[in-house]
Formats: structure tokens, sequence, C-alpha cells
């Protein structure tokens, strides 16, 4: 009989408050999507809750592959920046484990796709920096029109480089974000932009499968970005 070894998939998750039943208490959460992507890619989604960044080598050292998701804003000394007034509450400890996951990935040459902050995260890791809040440029207030609202932005791709070769070379992306990347991580090659010239996805060409994208692939039936992850896998 043939086994059924399907690859992992690690997904970071936020840390809240939540509630459901009788309870209200502090909870590792993930919008349910994400996983569901994962596995109608033919993966294993398994939650990474915030964890001691010593952990990460171990935890990275049992995956196939890895999700970086959206979350709240980094924290600007990671990136030589002080805070803009506009910037938001970021979590220390978040940033702390996922930089660690991030770097054990690299290490291992692990898949990584980065979503939003993910893709921001990745950016920042790799030496690059954030710009703070985008409705301070021309056309920035597109990408987060409204609390809960997702921006419909169109977006310009390289077919030539990941993840425009997936997704052709223009499409509408889902957009919930007011920070994006300014300059560029080492390694890292822009590879989709906004009319505005906001930078969409980037790449890094001499790893195996890293990808990030600043919109939210999750909550479109399009599962290109992570079938790609899990096909990376193998």
């Amino acid at each position: 009989m043939m086994s059924d070894v399907r690859p992992l998939i690690g997904l970071t998750a936020y840390r809240t408050h939540a509630a459901w039943g009788v309870w209200h208490t502090p909870a590792a959460l993930l919008p349910h999507a994400y996983a569901d992507h994962v596995t109608a890619a033919g993966g294993v989604p398994v939650l990474l809750p915030i964890g001691a960044d010593d952990a990460a080598q171990a935890v990275i050292s049992r995956l196939d592959g890895l999700i970086l998701s959206g979350g709240p804003d980094i924290e600007p000394v990671r990136y030589g920046a002080a805070p803009d007034p506009f910037a938001e509450r970021s979590q220390a400890d978040r940033d702390t484990w996922e930089t660690a996951l991030l770097m054990a990935a690299l290490q291992a040459d692990l898949p990584v796709l980065g979503i939003c902050r993910g893709l921001q995260l990745i950016n920042v890791c790799l030496g690059g920096t954030l710009h703070q809040h985008l409705p301070d440029l021309a056309g920035g207030e597109r990408h987060r029109p409204a609390p809960g609202v997702y921006g419909t932005v169109r977006i310009r791709l390289d077919t030539d480089a990941l993840p425009g070769s997936l997704l052709g070379e223009g499409v509408d992306v889902p957009c919930h974000h007011h920070q994006a990347i300014d300059r560029l991580g080492s390694g890292m090659v822009a590879s989709a932009w906004a009319q505005d010239g906001t930078i969409e996805a980037a790449w890094v060409p001499r790893r195996r499968f890293l990808v990030g994208v600043q919109w939210h692939p999750e909550v479109r039936d399009d599962p290109a970005l992570f079938t790609a992850l899990v096909k990376a896998t193998g």
C-alpha cells in the first residue's frame, strides 16, 4: 500500500483575545482560509503560535514549508527607523519569533511564502526598510480603504519572475495594508507593482522558493501561490 505523505506547512498565527462559547481569553488565531488553501493544495496546515525563538530551528526541522501570515506592524527599530505617528501597535515577541523561524527556514532552504506582513518581515530580515504609512504617499489610501474592508488593487507583474509566472502580467488583488516595501533587502527582487508604484510582490531568485506578496491571496478563490509553495516542497 502506498503511503499518503503530505507536506507539513507551518502557518504563523496572531496572538489576540478571542471569544467562543462562554470563553473570552487570549488565543492563537488565524483566518481559516489560510488552512483551507493549504489543504486544497495538498499540504497539511500546522498552526504556529508565538513561541520561544530558541525553538525555531526544531520547529523548522519538522516542516516542509512555511507561510508567514498577515498581522500587525513590524517594530520600526528592526529596520533602523523611528516610529511614524501613524504606525500601529507592534508585537515584539511575534517579530522575534517569526524572525527566528524565517532565519531557520533560510538556513534549511525551506520554501517560504510571505503574505502581507510576511512579505514585509522577509524584506526587513534581509536588511530592507518599509514605508510606514502609505496614505502619506500619492494613492496610498487605496491599499486599505476602511477597517475590515479589502481594497481592490490592479497590479502589474513580471511574468519572468514569481509570482507573475503563475498569475500572468496583470491581475486585481485584495489588499489591506498601510505599510509596504521601501528599500529592498539583500537578494530581493521586486516582481509586482501597483499603479501608484507600491511594490506588491518580491522574491529571491537564488532560493528554492522565497516569495512574498503584499496582498491577501487567501481571501480569493485562487490557489496558485499555495499550490506553488506545496509543489516546491517536493
